[in-house]
C-alpha cells in the first residue's frame, strides 16, 4: 500500500540519520526514541523510512510477556539473518543476557558505512528483563555509539518512554526524542481528497489515524463513510478503538470506568467522580491517581481556563484524541448494533448529536491550527490560543489569544466557533460574544473579538479577524 503523508516526521529521521553519516555528532552513533499513542503508525513510519534509506538495516520487534531468553535468542537471530554486513558473523550465536545480546548486534555492524537498528515496543523489553536498561546503556556507550548506526527506540507506552530519558536512568541524556502524532488535517485531506470542512469532520471522526484514514475512500461524504461502516463489523473505525483500549489496559480496570465517563461528555471532576463510581461517587484518593494516569498516557488532557488569574483548580477534561472520543461517545454502544445487523440505528443515534459533538470536539483542533497561524503581523506576540470559563461555565468564551500560558500577561483577543452548515457567525453570536468579554480577567473594552465559522461571518460584524476551513487547513500545510 503506497505510504502517504509523515513528511515531516521523515525529514526529522533524516536529519538524524544525516548527523550519523556526515560524522556531524559528538559520537558517531546516534540514538532516538520514538513515541505516541498505539495504532498511530510508529512502526510503518519507521519501516517506510529504513526502506527509504537505502542502508543496511535491522528491525526487531518484541513481544508482549515473552520469556526473556527466547526473546534474547530471536534477537539475536534477527541480526544474525539482517542485511547487516556483519550478519555471518554472529550466525550460531547465543545470549545468557542482554548485555551480551546487545554486544552480538554491535559486531553485525559495519565500521566504515551507515546502518540503522530499530528496536520496536521497547517497552515490553523493559517490563520482561529489568537488566535491559542498564544493558543498553553499558553497551551503548562502550561498543554501539562508536559505530556510525543510528538507533531507533520505538514504544507506544509513551510514560514508559519518556521515564526511559529521566534523570537517574541507565539510557538519560543518550537519546534524541521524536514524538509520532495522529496525521495533521492537511494529510487527512489530502488523502480523502475531501473540501477543508469536510476534511474536517473525516480528522474528527478517524482522529488522525493513518489504518482508519486509509479506509476513507477519496472523495467519500461522512454519511456515506459511516453508512458503509456501519454494514461492517470489522471496519477499521470500529475494531481499533477496542483494541486500542485492549492494549493500553490488558484487563478490566477503573481507568476504562473514567475513559467512559469523560467520553460520554463529563468533564469535571465531580462529575467525572460521580460516573464513573460503579456503586457511588469514586474517592478523590482513587480518581487523581487514575487520572494522572491516563494524561500521562496521553489519553486524556486537562485544560484550564487562560487568563491573567490563575486558576489552576477549575481543569476541564477530554479525550485527547477526536477519533477515541468519537468512538466512546456513539460506536462503543454502536457496535453491538451493528454485529446483529442494525448498524441504521447506530447511525440513527450519531445523526441526532453529530452537530453537538462536533460543536465542542472541533475547539482543540482549531486552537491548535490557530496556534500555526499565530503569532501574525496583526498579533506579533500571541503564543497561547485557549478557552476560559468559570465554574458555572456562564459564560464560556471559545477562544482566548495571549502571550503565554497557563497564565497570561497579556490577553490579546477573544472569540467564539460556531461550526454549523446551515448558520454563518451572525450578529446573535457577536452579541453573545461582547457580553462575555469583560468577565475574562485582563480582558478590556476594546478587546478585539475574533471568530471561527464553518460558514462564514454574516454581514459587517466588526469582528476583528476571522478564520475558515480552508484558513485552518492552510495552517497545516
Amino acid at each position: 500500500m503506497e505510504f502517504k503523508g509523515r513528511a515531516a516526521d521523515l525529514d526529522l529521521l533524516g536529519r538524524q540519520l544525516e548527523l550519523v553519516t556526515g560524522g556531524a555528532g559528538a559520537t558517531r552513533g546516534r540514538a532516538v526514541v520514538v513515541t505516541g499513542r498505539r495504532r498511530v503508525g510508529k512502526s510503518r513510519l519507521v519501516q517506510e523510512f529504513c526502506d527509504r534509506s537505502g542502508l543496511p538495516y535491522l528491525v526487531f520487534q518484541a513481544t508482549r510477556g515473552r520469556n526473556p531468553a527466547a526473546e534474547r535468542d530471536d534477537f539475536v537471530a534477527t541480526a544474525a539473518q539482517s542485511p547487516l554486513p556483519g550478519a555471518e558473523l554472529v550466525t550460531g550465536l547465543s545470549a545468557g543476557d542482554w548485555n551480551q545480546a546487545l554486544r552480538t548486534l554491535s559486531i553485525a555492524l559495519p565500521d566504515d558505512a551507515a546502518s540503522i537498528v530499530v528496536l520496536d515496543e521497547v517497552p515490553w523489553l523493559v517490563e520482561q528483563d529489568s537488566e535491559f536498561e542498564g544493558a543498553l546503556q553499558a553497551v551503548w556507550d562502550r561498543h554501539l555509539s562508536a559505530k556510525p548506526v543510528l538507533l531507533v527506540l520505538v514504544g507506544s507506552d509513551i510514560a514508559v518512554m519518556e521515564a526511559l530519558q529521566t534523570h537517574g536512568r541507565p539510557f538519560f541524556g543518550r537519546a534524541a526524542k521524536m514524538t509520532v502524532a495522529p496525521l495533521h488535517l492537511a494529510d487527512v485531506q489530502a488523502m480523502t481528497e475531501l473540501p477543508a470542512a469536510e476534511a474536517l469532520d473525516a480528522l474528527l471522526i478517524t482522529g488522525g489515524f493513518p489504518e482508519i484514514v486509509r479506509s476513507w475512500q477519496s472523495g467519500m461524504s461522512r454519511t456515506d463513510f459511516l453508512r458503509e461502516v456501519a454494514a461492517n463489523p470489522l471496519s477499521p473505525l470500529l475494531v481499533a478503538g477496542e483494541l486500542s483500549l485492549l492494549g493500553e489496559f490488558p484487563e478490566a480496570s477503573r481507568s476504562r470506568a473514567v475513559l467512559e465517563a469523560i467520553g460520554s461528555g463529563e468533564r469535571t471532576f465531580s462529575s467525572i467522580a460521580s460516573a464513573a463510581g460503579s456503586s457511588g461517587v469514586l474517592p478523590a484518593g482513587t480518581l487523581t491517581p487514575l487520572l494522572n494516569t491516563l494524561q500521562a498516557k496521553r489519553i486524556v488532557a486537562a485544560d484550564l481556563p487562560l487568563s491573567t488569574k490563575p486558576d489552576r483548580k477549575n481543569k476541564r477534561y477530554r479525550i485527547a484524541d477526536s477519533y477515541l472520543r468519537f468512538w466512546l461517545a456513539f460506536l462503543e454502544r454502536g457496535i453491538p448494533l451493528i454485529e446483529r445487523g442494525r448498524g441504521d440505528l447506530a447511525l440513527d443515534r450519531i445523526e441526532r448529536s453529530w452537530t453537538t459533538w462536533r460543536g465542542r470536539a472541533v475547539e482543540p483542533v482549531i486552537r491548535e491550527s490557530l496556534l500555526r497561524l499565530l503569532p501574525n503581523a496583526r498579533w506579533p506576540e500571541t503564543e497561547a490560543v485557549g478557552g476560559w470559563w468559570n465554574r458555572q461555565n456562564n459564560p464560556e468564551l471559545d477562544l482566548i489569544g495571549a502571550d503565554r500560558e497557563p497564565v497570561a500577561g497579556a490577553v490579546h483577543f477573544i472569540g467564539s466557533i460556531k461550526w454549523l452548515e446551515d448558520r454563518p457567525f451572525d450578529r446573535h453570536d457577536y452579541d453573545a460574544l461582547a457580553r462575555g468579554v469583560l468577565a475574562v480577567p485582563g480582558a478590556q473594552f476594546d478587546t478585539p473579538l475574533v471568530a471561527v465559522s464553518r460558514s462564514g461571518v454574516h454581514g459587517d460584524l466588526p469582528v476583528a479577524a476571522h478564520w475558515g476551513p480552508e484558513d485552518l487547513l492552510h495552517a497545516w500545510q
